[in-house]
């Protein structure tokens, strides 16, 4: 495994590339309530001026990652780095009928991808069954996919790389030789494994993959990751030593 140490020698071709939403900021019951951890801004700052490129990849719009990770030079990342694009109107009425069935579930547009929120319902667990079974019934019609988050069901386009993808270009794009990576749920497990290929075909040297753990991370990703730490607070803590 990659030690930390090696990241920052190789610091002039490293790449910082991290999960906003329960990696960088703890997670809300709304998303437009969200904030940075305490500290994380001066954090990434430093992070800019060191490492070849610090970037924050979200499910986030750019205009919401814009007001939540205000840092210059970080490079952000909306929408998965899905292209732009838009939800035809039909899904979005579609989906919109499912979450109103179901009390305290509310659906929000990001794009090319529509979401489904559900952390605020009197029982969670239940309305994710009834919202997956749902959302799954229109999603192939629809052309696309349910993308399971924490309390939130997504739909995204079929067959397209999400988070993936964008480490793919960044590390292609950037030439790096080492990265680290940093999440704390599903979607970031096909990050891992883009760093994983990455290594396996000689593009990076060194790698590292951070599950930041809390109540609801995925057991997968944590079994995925090199290093495992709790929670946004000490994921800053780890990105300051850097």
């Amino acid at each position: 495994m990659t030690t930390f140490d090696e990241l920052a020698r190789a610091a002039a071709s490293a790449g910082i590339l991290l999960d906003v939403d329960g990696t960088l900021s703890p997670i809300v019951e709304r998303p437009e309530l969200a904030e940075l951890a305490v500290g994380a801004g001066p954090v990434l700052s430093r992070l800019v001026e060191r490492y070849r490129v610090v970037a924050a990849i979200s499910g986030r719009t750019r205009d919401e990652l814009e007001g939540l990770v205000d840092v210059a030079g970080v490079r952000l990342i909306g929408s998965y780095g899905l292209a732009t694009g838009s939800v035809p109107a039909g899904v979005i009425s579609a989906v919109l009928a499912a979450a109103d069935e179901v009390e305290g579930a509310w659906m929000e547009t990001k794009g090319a991808t529509i979401a489904v929120h559900y952390r605020a319902t009197p029982d969670a667990d239940a309305a994710g069954r009834v919202l997956e079974a749902r959302l799954s019934a229109l999603a192939v019609p629809a052309r696309m996919a349910l993308v399971p988050g924490k309390h939130v069901l997504e739909l995204v386009p079929a067959g397209l790389p999400l988070k993936e993808g964008a480490v793919d270009r960044i590390i292609q794009d950037e030439g790096l030789r080492a990265a680290l990576y940093a999440g704390d749920d599903l979607a970031d497990l096909l990050a891992f494994e883009a760093l994983d290929r990455a290594r396996e075909d000689g593009r990076l040297e060194h790698a590292v993959k951070i599950a930041v753990r809390g109540g609801e991370t995925p057991e997968a990703l944590v079994a995925a990751a090199d290093v495992i730490v709790d929670g946004p607070a000490a994921m800053v803590e780890l990105l300051a030593t850097l």
